[in-house]
């Protein structure tokens, strides 16, 4: 019997940016990170870029709609790139992700003030944020973000 042909899986760009956003308090560094599921996950607030904004434009909008913090960027932490598939609206596609990551200094805001993607928005001491991030590149960024702040 015949095999059938593999199909292709199409192949679509993606960027988002986000943000390290941090403040200091008597007692330390402190930074913010979001819960999300349904699998539980602690990570850095980030999003796509929307057509006409900039990745820096897009970090400022996300980190206030995830945290409901306002922040300033200070510098450009990192860039990082990975792959992924997922499903979309006509099946599965892969994506090439690259999401610009800011350190982002804390202006106002509480973070009970979130949107509804987010199921809690918490302030931690850094080295406890570094341990609850799910994913290794953020806790890695995190040391980055640590290492500039205490200069």
């Amino acid at each position: 019997m015949p095999s059938l042909p593999k199909q292709k899986i199409p192949t679509e760009q993606q960027v988002s940016a986000g943000g390290v956003v941090y403040r200091k308090k008597t007692s330390g560094v402190e930074v913010a990170l979001i819960k999300v599921g349904p699998i539980i996950r602690w990570q850095l607030p980030k999003g796509i870029v929307d057509e006409g904004e900039t990745p820096e434009e897009a970090a400022v909008r996300e980190v206030r709609e995830e945290t409901g913090l306002a922040a300033k960027i200070e510098s450009l932490l990192e860039k990082i790139e990975y792959w992924y598939v997922s499903s979309g609206k006509t099946g599965k596609v892969r994506y090439h992700k690259f999401v610009h990551f800011y350190l982002m200094k804390y202006r106002s805001g509480r973070t009970d003030n979130h949107d509804h993607e987010v199921l809690e928005a918490r302030w931690l001491p850094i080295v406890d944020a570094i341990r609850m991030l799910s994913f290794k590149s953020e806790r890695e960024l995190v040391e980055k973000a640590r290492e500039i702040i205490g200069k």
